[in-house]
């Protein structure tokens, strides 16, 4: 009903709750996705991680991150070593939810920042439960997204966080949205130090580590590949269920015809705005609906959504590809890591892939769990910055909507 807002909880139970004032006129979904637990990721391929200032001692944080249009909470184990077994670091839960807009539509910050007001302390309370945390006053840390991101929904995550510090005296521990995706990538994976494609609807950025930062060795110089994919599934009014990203590749798989686009590369930078420009206006004077297409009738210079979707993917993926190879020729490195909610994308992986193999190195990918943003992503590059001495006082846990990769200092790898 459009005068409530339906969203899942688990698989078998559905929830209705009142809709924040203004909004009755948007047709509001809200889908949970929860991390199964997974094995402990050993640590012992991390060799320009420093060892921690207390490797015997096991440390289990909270994170919290919510920066775009979904909220999710995660908690995390540092496990010691033992005689049997090296340190590694375990997922012990990592529920989230998405703010799903109707098609057409992008997520707005102010219902967005609603969505994960009404959700946060649900899910904070089935991470705690998934984790078998039973007193959550001896967690060692609560971290939480302190940029970049929307204004309105990053702050909504900050109060909750300083809440909680303040009512179970657990420290805080400030962490940026785009190191982590790295760092939960370098756990996941194994990967030690590899160049790292940073690809979202906020971010799209080429990495490599020097020195304590995350150097950026090329990025956009305008909009994010994530959101000229989203604005494009508007043009074609596309489901944003579960994504528009998802739906744009399944929707390729169909795509019979390559479709000329413009190709941006400066340097190793990329520009997806004009790409945009040119596929709208496709959309708007040359596509057709299937029908026509099926009967036979496409007329020179005409195509359909699918054939859209294929070749506005190879485009951009190609482009991303051409700087990853040129930052790893010029790093000198063997491995790529794909982190960030497009790096789902199981042609972009295919495609880096044939790259990389190419070049004699490895490709290092995560599925939807760990791609997309999650709570625990937050929560493993603040264990690693809560292990190294890292604290943030109330006083200096703000938000920033600009916090960018570069400006992190890196204290638990090697300089």
């Amino acid at each position: 009903k459009n005068s409530e807002i339906t969203y899942f909880v688990e698989a078998t139970f559905i929830h209705t709750s009142p809709p924040p004032p203004n909004v009755h006129n948007l047709q509001h979904k809200k889908t949970m996705v929860t991390t199964a637990k997974e094995g402990p990721c050993s640590i012992d391929s991390l060799k320009s991680n420093i060892a921690v200032l207390e490797p015997d001692k096991q440390v289990t944080v909270l994170g919290i991150e919510g920066s775009a249009n979904k909220i999710g909470v995660g908690v995390l184990r540092y496990n010691p070593a033992t005689p049997s077994a090296g340190a590694s670091y375990e997922t012990l839960s990592n529920p989230r939810k998405t703010y799903i807009s109707p098609p057409g539509f992008g997520f707005l910050p102010r219902e967005t920042a609603w969505h994960h007001q009404n959700h946060i302390v649900a899910l904070i309370k089935t991470a705690l439960r998934e984790a078998s945390v039973a007193d959550p006053r001896k967690l060692d840390a609560i971290t939480f997204t302190g940029g970049p991101g929307m204004g309105g929904p990053l702050q909504s995550c900050a109060v909750a966080a300083r809440t909680l510090s303040l009512l179970w005296g657990v420290p805080l521990v400030s962490v940026n949205h785009c190191v982590a995706h790295i760092e939960m990538g370098r756990v996941a994976c194994g990967a030690d130090d590899p160049v790292a494609l940073y690809v979202s609807g906020g971010n799209t950025q080429v990495l490599a580590y020097s020195d304590r930062r995350y150097r950026i060795f090329g990025e956009t110089i305008d909009i994010a590949i994530g959101n000229c994919l989203d604005r494009f599934a508007r043009a074609i009014k596309l489901s944003n269920d579960p994504s528009p990203g998802y739906n744009i590749e399944q929707l390729a798989k169909k795509g019979k015809r390559l479709i000329e686009l413009p190709y941006v590369v400066k340097g190793m930078d990329v520009s997806f705005s004009g790409i945009l420009t040119s596929v709208e206006g496709i959309v708007k004077n040359k596509m057709v609906d299937d029908e026509t297409a099926e009967k036979g009738e496409l007329k020179e210079g005409q195509c359909t959504a699918a054939d859209l979707c294929f070749s506005l993917q190879e485009t951009l993926f190609a482009m991303l590809v051409e700087i990853t190879e040129r930052a790893m020729s010029q790093c000198g490195q063997t491995s790529v890591l794909i982190v960030g909610g497009v790096g789902c994308n199981k042609r972009l992986q295919k495609m880096m892939e044939v790259m990389v193999s190419e070049r004699g190195g490895s490709l290092c990918a995560m599925d939807h769990r760990y791609c997309i943003d999650n709570g625990a992503m937050i929560a493993q590059a603040g264990i690693f910055a809560y292990q190294h001495g890292i604290r943030t006082p109330l006083n200096e846990s703000t938000v920033s909507q600009r916090f960018r990769t570069d400006q992190v200092d890196v204290v638990w790898r090697e300089a």
